[in-house]
């Protein structure tokens, strides 16, 4: 970021108001790889609990090389200013990052797994280890690990997949686990075999290892896209263009004031990790800032 920030002792209050903005242009530096050419999608909380959404399908495209124009000038005038009063003091390019990022407000961070539009090739499979009321983290940790051995194994699979890098994300409450390909597939592949049907569950991949999973390690696991208590499922639903993904290092949020978590990219060895929880629990924003060169390496 030009003209830097002086050093502040809470990264998301940069001139005493809240900002997201400073925190998000400084993580934006190590996503420059993992997120090129992606269409980046912002949900900014609104007071009475409802938020609205911003993305590339609908608005001007925002990519993740545009926060380079996010400098000091720019975060001082929107701890003073509306942007109505800031339109002229500012670029077209700031202008456009401000409606994707609000001031004053909680954003979270996402992005087009595979792009926006429908039916486009898939470069990544990405699985949402979604853990239903009563599921603690600890038990996502396990399934998560198990779900990489059962892919590791499943010699059928690596037939069809050319697969590339496994990559780990905590999203602040649970895990997401990509498949990063060597090569692009057809959109079809994921209707053919990681699409689930609860009627035929063991007809996609997804569904046997759901089941291999479960037997394994005595937790109830399934495939699918819906949230069950008592459940973890394997949701492999936000893989289709179009569809969208939270961001390394976004923010989690409990409720339009409050923050409970910070997504971070992770390795398989921390995975073994029996106090990985409650490291990852006690992060927030300017911790992660501190240890971000370390935390990036995590990144495919």
């Amino acid at each position: 970021m030009q003209n830097q920030v002086k050093k502040t002792q809470n990264i998301l209050e940069p001139f005493g108001r809240k900002d997201v903005l400073l925190y998000y242009s400084t993580v934006a530096k190590k996503l420059k790889k993992f997120l090129k050419n992606k269409k980046i999608a912002t949900k900014t909380w609104l007071p009475n609990g409802f938020f609205f959404l911003k993305r590339g399908s609908k608005d001007e495209p925002f990519y993740i090389q545009e926060f380079s124009s996010v400098t000091k000038d720019l975060l001082e005038l929107r701890s003073k200013f509306a942007l109505k009063k800031a339109r002229g003091k500012i670029t077209k390019q700031q202008e456009k990052i401000w409606t994707y990022f609000p001031q004053n407000k909680l954003v979270d961070f996402f992005y087009a797994t595979n792009n926006e539009g429908k039916g486009k090739a898939i470069e990544r499979i990405y699985f949402d280890i979604d853990r239903g009321k009563g599921i603690t983290a600890e038990q996502a940790q396990h399934v998560i690990l198990a779900l990489i051995r059962t892919i590791k194994k499943d010699k059928e699979f690596k037939k069809i997949i050319p697969l590339q890098k496994l990559f780990i994300l905590w999203t602040g409450k649970s895990f997401h686990l990509y498949i990063m390909l060597k090569k692009k597939i057809p959109a079809q592949f994921y209707v053919k075999y990681l699409s689930y049907s609860k009627h035929k569950p063991l007809e996609s991949f997804i569904g046997r290892w759901a089941e291999k999973i479960a037997k394994e390690l005595k937790i109830n696991v399934k495939g699918g896209h819906e949230k069950t208590a008592k459940t973890i499922v394997l949701d492999p639903s936000q893989t289709p263009s179009g569809k969208l993904a939270r961001c390394p290092f976004a923010l989690h949020m409990k409720n339009p004031k409050e923050i409970d978590g910070v997504s971070v990219p992770l390795n398989e060895k921390m995975l073994k990790d029996k106090n990985l929880i409650t490291k990852l629990k006690s992060l927030t924003p300017d911790k992660v800032v501190k240890d971000l060169n370390n935390w990036a390496k995590n990144l495919p």
